[in-house]
C-alpha cells in the first residue's frame, strides 16, 4: 500500500481526521498453525471493522442527504424567499429596470457566487456547523455564535409573515374575498370602494399604494394587524388569537418538517421548493392577458443608465445579492456539512445562486403585469401602485387578484406560494441552528427532537410580541436590526477567517481534495481581496445610510432605536468576546497563545515545536 505523505503547510485541518465517507473493503484473515512439523492454514473474509481514518467510527458517522436534489432544493428553498418576490422586482423597476441588471450581476459574479461557493465547501468538506467549522481557526468560533444567534432572531418574527400568509390563505376560502367591499366591521367610516379611485380622486403627489383607506389596506392593518388599536410600540397589547392560531401551526410544519434532521426536511422541500415555480408561471399566464398589464411589463424593463450614477443603486444592488443569496446566515454550511464528502459543491453553487438570481428576475414579470393591471384600472401611473415588501403582497395584489373571475382561486393560489416561499427558508435558518449547536454540544445531538422542539416553541414565545396590536412595530423593529450591519459584520469576518488567516491556498487545496480539481486564479483572488472588499463597502454603505426606525407616518422613539442597537450587538459580541476568552484559556507565552488560536486545531502540536505558519510572510502572501 503506498501512502502519500503531504507537506506539513498541505495537511488537512479536519478532513483526514473526519472524513469518513471512503469506500468499505473486506479483509481476509489467514491463521496459520503449527502442529507436529506440519502448517496448517484456513482463511476468512470479515468485513472491515473502521469505514474511515482513525478518529472515525460507525457511530461518529454523519448522516447524508437522501439524495442529490434534496440538497439541491433545499438550498434553492431557502434562497428563494419572499424577497425575491416582493423586493427584488420593485428595486429593478426603481433604479433604472434594465439597467439596474448591470450592478446586480457585477455584484453576483464577484462577490455572490465566491461566498456562495465559499460557504458550500466550508460546510461539505468539515463536515461540520456554523460554529464547529471553526477548528480550522479557532479564535474565530464566535462567528459562529453570532451568525446562529441572529438566524436564531430572524425565526423570531419571520414566521409571522409566514402566519399572516396563513391567516390570508384561510380567508380566501370564501364565496366572497373579504377584502373586495367596505361594510366589514373592521372597517372605518372612511373606508373608500377601489372603484371611486381613479387619478383626479387621488390629487397631485398621492401614491395610491400608500393609500390607506381602501378595503384592502384595511383588512391587512384593520382586519389582520388591529394596528388601530395600538398607539406605538410602547402599546402592544395582547396576541391576537387568530394570528396565534396561524403561529402555532406554522411552528408545528416546521417542528415536523425538521425533526428527524436532513432525512424529513429533504423530502418536505419537494413541495416546498417547487411550488413557487408553478403558482409564478400561472400568475404570468393570467397577468400577461389582463388590460394595461404590457404597461406594467414595460415600466419593469425600461432602461434608464442615469440612475447608474446614482450611488444608491450600486448600494442596493450590493445589499440585494448579499441577502437574496442568503450567506452567512449558517444555513449553507449547516446545509452542505450534510454532503457526500466527494459532492461536486462548485456545480452546486453556480446553479443554485443563479436559479436564485433567474427566479427574482422572473418573479418581477408576474408582479408587473399584475401592477400594471391595477394602474389601467384607476386610471394612475405605474409609479403610483408600485410599491415593495408587505404592502406589495398582503394589499396591492391581494386587490387586483379580488376583481379578477375566480378570485378566490387566484387568492388560494398566490397564498399558497407565499407559505411555501417562506416556511423552507424559515426551515434552514432553524436547521442552521439546531446543527450548529448540536455540533457544538453533544448532549443536544443526542436529543436532537426536543432540542428541535425547543428551539421551535421559544421562537413562538418571542413571535407572540410581533402579532400583538402593536406587532408591527416589534417585526419592524427587528428586520431593521436583528439581520441588518450585524449580519454584513459576521460574513465579513468570516471571508477574512478563512481567506487570511486559514489561508486562500490551503483552503484551495481542501477543495482539491473533496473534487479532485483546485479552484482557479479568480476564485482565489474574490476569497482573498474582492469579496472582503465588497463586504466592507456594504458594512460601512448600511452603517451610512441607516437612518431612524419608522412604519408609514409612524416615527419610532429614539429608545427603540437604541434597542435595536443592543439587538445587533447582542450577536455581534460574540465575535470579541470569544475571541478573548480563546487567548486567556490557551497556554504558554502571549506569543504561542496568538498562535494556538489562529492554528487549525489538529497542528497545534507544530505550535509546541515552533512551527508556525501564519507567522510566515509566505501564508500572507499566498493565493
Amino acid at each position: 500500500m503506498n501512502i502519500q505523505v503531504l507537506p506539513e503547510h498541505k495537511l488537512s485541518s479536519v478532513a483526514p481526521l473526519k472524513q469518513c465517507n471512503v469506500e468499505k473493503k473486506e479483509v481476509e484473515l489467514i491463521l496459520v498453525k503449527d502442529q507436529n512439523g506440519v502448517q496448517y492454514t484456513s482463511s476468512s473474509v470479515v468485513p472491515s471493522p473502521h469505514t474511515g481514518p482513525p478518529g472515525c467510527s460507525e457511530e461518529d458517522e454523519r448522516e447524508t442527504w437522501g439524495k442529490k436534489i434534496d440538497f439541491l432544493l433545499s438550498v434553492i428553498g431557502f434562497a428563494v424567499d419572499l424577497a425575491n418576490v416582493w423586493r427584488f422586482p420593485y428595486l429593478c423597476y426603481k433604479n433604472g429596470g434594465g439597467a439596474f441588471l448591470i450592478p446586480y450581476i457585477l455584484f453576483l459574479v464577484i462577490a455572490g457566487m465566491p461566498l456562495f461557493y465559499m460557504e458550500l465547501a466550508l460546510g461539505q468538506y468539515n463536515r461540520e456547523g456554523a460554529a464547529t467549522v471553526w477548528k480550522i481557526c479557532p479564535i474565530f468560533k464566535g462567528v459562529g455564535y453570532t451568525v446562529i444567534i441572529i438566524a436564531l432572531y430572524v425565526g423570531f418574527y419571520y414566521n409571522v409573515i409566514i402566519a399572516w400568509s396563513l391567516h390570508y390563505l384561510f380567508s380566501s376560502m370564501a364565496r366572497e374575498l373579504p377584502w373586495l367591499n367596505c361594510g366589514n366591521i373592521w372597517n372605518s367610516e372612511n373606508c373608500t370602494d377601489p372603484k371611486l379611485i381613479n387619478g383626479s380622486f387621488l390629487g397631485n403627489g398621492t401614491s395610491y399604494a400608500k393609500y390607506k383607506i381602501t378595503p384592502a389596506a384595511e383588512y391587512y392593518e384593520r382586519g389582520v394587524l388591529h394596528l388601530h388599536e395600538s398607539k406605538g410600540i410602547h402599546d402592544l397589547g395582547m396576541p391576537r388569537w387568530e394570528l396565534t392560531l396561524c403561529l402555532v401551526a406554522v411552528v408545528f410544519i416546521l417542528y415536523f418538517s425538521l425533526w428527524k434532521g436532513v432525512k424529513s426536511s429533504g423530502k418536505v422541500v419537494y413541495i416546498t421548493a417547487t411550488m413557487p415555480y408553478v403558482v409564478l408561471f400561472v400568475l404570468l399566464i393570467r397577468g400577461i392577458t389582463l388590460p394595461g398589464a404590457m404597461d406594467g411589463i414595460r415600466a419593469y424593463l425600461h432602461i434608464d443608465f442615469k440612475q447608474l450614477n446614482n450611488p444608491k443603486v450600486w448600494i442596493d444592488a450590493a445589499t440585494q445579492i448579499f441577502y437574496s443569496l442568503g450567506a452567512g446566515f449558517g444555513v449553507l454550511i449547516a446545509f452542505a456539512s450534510y454532503n457526500k464528502f466527494d459532492n461536486n459543491c462548485y456545480r452546486d453553487a453556480l446553479l443554485t445562486s443563479t436559479v436564485n438570481c433567474v427566479t427574482s428576475f422572473f418573479s418581477g414579470f408576474a408582479i408587473f403585469s399584475v401592477l400594471g393591471y391595477m394602474a389601467h384600472k384607476h386610471g394612475v401611473k405605474i409609479e403610483d401602485v408600485a410599491t415593495e415588501g408587505a404592502g406589495l403582497v398582503f394589499i396591492i395584489y391581494p386587490e387586483a387578484i379580488s376583481t379578477l373571475p375566480g378570485s378566490t382561486f387566484w387568492a388560494i393560489v398566490f397564498f399558497i406560494m407565499l407559505l411555501t416561499l417562506g416556511i423552507d427558508s424559515s426551515m434552514g435558518g432553524m436547521e442552521a441552528v439546531i446543527t450548529g449547536l448540536t455540533d457544538d454540544f453533544k448532549i443536544l445531538k443526542r436529543n436532537r427532537k426536543l432540542f428541535t422542539f425547543a428551539t421551535a416553541f421559544g421562537t413562538f414565545l418571542v413571535a407572540l410580541f410581533c402579532i400583538t396590536n402593536g406587532g408591527i412595530y416589534v417585526l419592524t423593529l427587528l428586520d431593521n436590526y436583528a439581520a441588518g450591519t450585524s449580519i454584513l459584520f459576521a460574513v465579513l469576518i468570516e471571508a477574512i477567517g478563512v481567506s487570511w488567516f486559514y489561508g486562500v491556498d490551503r483552503f484551495s487545496e481542501d477543495i482539491e481534495r473533496m473534487m479532485g480539481f483546485k479552484p482557479g486564479l479568480y476564485w482565489r483572488l474574490c476569497w482573498k481581496f474582492v469579496s472582503p472588499a465588497f463586504l466592507l463597502f456594504v458594512v460601512i454603505a448600511s452603517i451610512v445610510t441607516s437612518t431612524g426606525l419608522r412604519y408609514d407616518e409612524y416615527v419610532f422613539p429614539e429608545w427603540s432605536n437604541v434597542v435595536g442597537w443592543a439587538v445587533a450587538m447582542s450577536s455581534m459580541l460574540f465575535v470579541p468576546i470569544y475571541a478573548i476568552y480563546k487567548f486567556f484559556s490557551m497556554p504558554g507565552t502571549f506569543k504561542q497563545r496568538i498562535a494556538y488560536c489562529i492554528t487549525p486545531e489538529h497542528e497545534h502540536h507544530l505550535v509546541a515545536e515552533g512551527n508556525i505558519r501564519q507567522f510566515k510572510l509566505k501564508h500572507w502572501l499566498a493565493i
